[in-house]
């Protein structure tokens, strides 16, 4: 699985499919042949979801989950004809869940479900979001317990090999009775309302349609509640919170690398045996990989005996601070991982005698993960916000205060840390977790809600802006590394540092910075030196990686 950023496998021709997770630390894997995903079958994580939205995977329903599905169907109909009550197959829904619906009315239920809870506001989330929402929609529905037909399933698919992507308001979820809002604007265009995002374009459902010579489905008894209820708009974004978290944890102990180098920081706080007393798998990988990184440096073996007793808590406790996010994101990780393989809408349909109204749309088992990796994230930049200050105090020997030898006429580089002061502060008012708030809904029936679509989103705006400060971090330590030449570092660090400075120059005198700096941050939202160091150390039979590091991917 991809270890970073944008990168795909190599072996991906070989993927590997865990068996469905029934707790936290389940492992067996069964090998699968080709690029190809049984839908409803096998087990999928956020690597996987990430390979069926850009199609570098093909999703399949395999015969006998088509048999499951059609059994589910079926049931759902009987129902629908019987005399039996049954929530959502003919009853209305939430307060409404007493009032008897005819069966010749089941299906027009089941539409004025879409229409009615559309009620989405906002910019449209980006079409990568909307694709992992119907990739985790039809892996929860073709596991035949939602009542959901074969043919809807079907052109869930088929809009999602064609690249006819729902536009999906951003705002709107309470995360309690499933992401209504968000997807029932996902799933309007089945029934020919809507907007997609097509060719480029937003255009409106029955446009596209048209071009296709397709038209639009009628919803049988359930489908809509089907379509509607669960988790997809929060996992979705947790699914990217995985991916660019994973990227930006990886980076953190490279740019914390060659600060240790710039500002000549002391490699006995990484050492093994140290850390062995205080064994997190966090903390242990995050100092491994530091040695790792540091291996063969001239610029620390020039100062292994110096007088300096300790350094500050932003170069020293590395392992402890970006070890503990390291953990929170692995909890996150293994909390979605169990969320993406389950049925999230409501009622379970176990069979036509067997129906469940429960609770498994709530999002509070994901909330409060997202809620934790939002924080975690975000001292990832308050760290990193402390060693770009640290770097400009001119306390290191040989290397300048603000950066720069010829300072007064020139600022150096001053003033790029109050952007990331201010990064780091907007941060610690979007830490505030979303799941500690509840507001009833729907009359009082939905009288607890888990607001984890704000917990979601928050904590990719918190990525977002950490990835700005580890990119301008990497601005200052290569710039702090400057000053150390002729040494040099070991060759993992060596190749990123002249990656660096093939892009941005060394700085010898004022000029504009913000070109520099999102260059700089390009970079690590690009993951392009997490592959370049796994390229070099595997060239030079070094080690990046480190034995934990197969626990965290994803």
């Amino acid at each position: 699985m991809p270890a970073s950023g944008k990168q795909v496998p190599k072996d991906r021709n070989k993927l590997k499919f865990k068996t469905k997770p029934s707790g936290f630390l389940e492992t067996p894997k069964v090998t699968i042949p080709m690029n190809i995903f049984r839908y409803g079958q096998d087990t999928l994580t956020a690597s996987l979801a990430l390979g069926l939205a850009k199609k570098e995977i093909k999703g399949i329903l395999s015969p006998e989950t088509i048999r499951k599905i059609q059994d589910s169907a079926e049931a759902v109909e009987k129902i629908a004809q019987s005399e039996a009550i049954v929530y959502g197959i003919n009853t209305g829904f939430g307060p409404l869940c007493t009032t008897k619906i005819s069966a010749a009315d089941t299906k027009t239920l089941q539409e004025n479900l879409l229409k009615s809870h559309a009620v989405g506001v906002g910019e449209p989330v980006d079409p990568e979001i909307s694709k992992l929402m119907m990739v985790l929609k039809i892996h929860a529905l073709a596991q035949g317990f939602s009542g959901i037909r074969l043919e809807t399933v079907v052109r869930i698919i088929w809009m999602l090999e064609n690249d006819i992507i729902p536009v999906v308001p951003i705002q709107g979820s309470v995360g309690a009775s499933g992401d209504l809002a968000p997807l029932s604007h996902l799933f309007l265009p089945l029934i020919g309302l809507g907007k997609v995002h097509f060719h480029g374009k937003v255009e409106r459902t029955e446009t596209v349609l048209a071009q296709f010579d397709k038209n639009p489905l009628h919803l049988g008894p359930k489908e809509g509640l089907a379509l509607i209820n669960g988790t997809q708009f929060m996992a979705a974004h947790g699914v990217k919170v995985v991916e660019r978290m994973h990227n930006l944890l990886t980076h953190a102990s490279i740019t914390g690398a060659m600060m240790i180098e710039g500002l000549m920081g002391s490699v006995k706080p990484f050492s093994p045996e140290l850390h062995q007393l205080r064994p997190y798998a966090g903390i242990k990988h995050v100092a491994q990989t530091i040695l790792n990184l540091l291996k063969d440096s001239e610029i620390v073996a020039s100062h292994l005996h110096c007088a300096r007793v300790q350094d500050p808590y932003s170069l020293r406790c590395m392992p402890q601070v970006h070890g503990a996010s390291w953990n929170a994101y692995h909890h996150l990780k293994e909390t979605l991982e169990i969320e993406i393989n389950s049925v999230t809408d409501n009622p379970v349909v176990f069979d036509e005698t067997h129906t469940i109204s429960g609770g498994h749309f709530h999002g509070q088992p994901i909330a409060l993960p997202l809620d934790y990796a939002c924080l975690a994230a975000s001292e990832i930049g308050n760290i990193a916000d402390r060693r770009i200050y640290l770097s400009i105090e001119g306390d290191t020997p040989g290397v300048p205060k603000l950066l720069l030898n010829e300072t007064g006429l020139n600022s150096g580089l001053m003033i790029p840390q109050y952007t990331t002061a201010a990064l780091a502060s907007e941060n610690k008012g979007l830490c505030f977790p979303a799941s500690a708030d509840s507001i009833p809904t729907s009359l009082g029936q939905e009288d607890h809600v888990s607001m984890g679509s704000i917990s979601a989103r928050k904590a990719l705006r918190v990525i977002e802006n950490v990835e700005k400060i580890l990119g301008i971090e990497l601005f200052y330590a290569a710039q702090a590394m400057d000053y150390h030449a002729p040494l040099k570092s070991g060759k993992i660090m060596t190749a990123i540092y002249e990656r660096v400075r093939k892009a941005i120059e060394p700085v010898i005198s004022d000029r504009i910075l913000y070109e520099d700096m999102e260059t700089a941050i390009d970079l690590v939202k690009s993951g392009e030196l997490v592959s370049l160091a796994k390229q070099v150390a595997d060239q030079e039979g070094l080690a990046f990686e480190t034995e934990w590091s197969e626990i965290f991917n994803y």
